[in-house]
C-alpha cells in the first residue's frame, strides 16, 4: 500500500468523533455530491481459478490510492471473510481503514440481504455509497452470478479476472456471457494475474476478446497484467494506470432501456434536418 498521506477533509470528518451526528445515513453522501464529487463503482468479477485474486484486488486499490483517490474495497467474493453481523444494521461501522486512503469491508454473502422482488441487489451499492461518503472510488469484488444481481440496473464496464491458464479464462468468459445475457453490459476490461514475460499473455486477451465479439457482440477494451511476484511498492505500469483511469472516467448514469431504445430508433441527423 502507498505511504501515509494526510486525510482529506471528508475522511477527517468521517473519523472525527467530535463531528456532529449525521441527520440520516445518506447525509454525508448528499454533502459529497453537493460539492460536485462523484463516487465511481469499479466492479471486479471474482474468479476461483485465479490464485492471486486478492493480490490483484490489493494492487488495484493501491494504484487508485496513489493517484489521490479515497478508496473503499468491498470483498463479496466466495473466499472473502463473512460480513460482520452488524453490517446488516450499520455498514459504516464495519468498514476497516487499512491505509490512509483505503477502507475495507468484508462482505461475503452480504449482497443477498439487499435482493429485491425483481432479483436486483443494486440496493447494496446504494447502501455502500451512503455508508462511505468519503470514498470516491468503490472497488466491488464479487462472483459473476452475484455481480449480475448487483449491476442489473446500472451502467458499468466490469473488470474480468484471469490468469495464464485455460480454466481461469473459461471462467472469465462464462462470467462475461452471464453479464451480457442478464444485464446487457457489452464492454469489459481484463486483469491478468501473470508474469509479464509469459508468452501466453498477448494471446489470452486476443482470444477472449475475439470470442466475446464473435459470439456475444461484447467488446474487451483493455487488458492489464498484474505480476504476482512483482514489488507491491513499485509504480504501476502504463496499462494498469490507463485501464483504471478509463474506469474512473466512465459515464455511470443508470441505464434507461426506454431512453436507449428511443435513441436507437431516432432518425439520423441528416434526415431530421431535411
Amino acid at each position: 500500500m502507498p505511504e501515509q498521506t494526510e486525510l482529506s477533509p471528508a475522511m477527517r470528518d468521517f473519523y472525527d468523533a467530535s463531528s456532529p451526528a449525521p441527520l440520516d445515513q445518506a447525509h454525508g453522501l448528499r454533502q459529497l455530491f453537493a460539492g460536485g464529487a462523484r463516487q465511481r463503482l469499479l466492479p471486479l468479477v471474482a474468479n476461483p481459478h485465479v490464485a492471486f485474486g486478492g493480490l490483484v484486488l490489493d494492487r488495484v486499490a493501491a494504484v487508485l490510492a496513489a493517484s489521490g483517490r479515497q478508496v473503499l474495497v468491498v470483498d463479496a467474493g466466495a473466499g472473502a471473510p463473512p460480513a460482520p453481523e452488524l453490517a446488516r444494521l450499520d455498514l459504516a461501522m464495519c468498514i476497516e481503514r487499512i491505509a490512509p486512503r483505503v477502507g475495507y469491508l468484508p462482505a461475503c454473502g452480504l449482497p443477498l440481504a439487499y435482493v429485491d422482488t425483481r432479483g436486483s441487489a443494486g440496493g447494496f451499492i446504494d447502501a455502500l455509497q451512503a455508508a462511505a461518503p468519503w470514498a470516491d472510488a468503490i472497488v466491488l469484488h464479487a462472483e459473476g452470478f452475484e455481480m449480475a444481481r448487483l449491476l442489473a440496473r446500472r451502467s458499468a464496464r466490469p473488470m474480468l479476472l484471469g490468469a495464464d491458464h485455460p480454466e481461469s479464462i473459461k471462467h472469465a468468459y462464462a462470467s462475461l456471457k452471464l453479464l451480457v445475457q442478464r444485464c446487457g453490459l457489452m464492454g469489459y476490461d481484463l486483469l491478468l494475474a501473470a508474469a509479464p514475460q509469459s508468452p501466453r499473455v498477448g494471446g489470452i486477451a486476443h482470444s477472449l476478446g475475439q470470442c466475446a465479439d464473435s459470439f456475444l457482440g461484447a467488446w474487451l477494451h483493455h487488458c492489464a497484467v498484474v505480476d504476482p511476484a512483482g514489488d507491491p511498492a513499485a509504480p504501476a505500469d502504463t496499462e494498469l494506470r490507463g485501464l483504471l483511469a478509463e474506469q474512473l472516467a466512465l459515464d455511470d448514469t443508470p441505464w434507461n432501456p426506454a431512453a436507449a431504445w428511443a435513441q436507437r430508433s431516432a432518425p439520423p441527423a441528416a434526415e431530421v434536418r431535411n
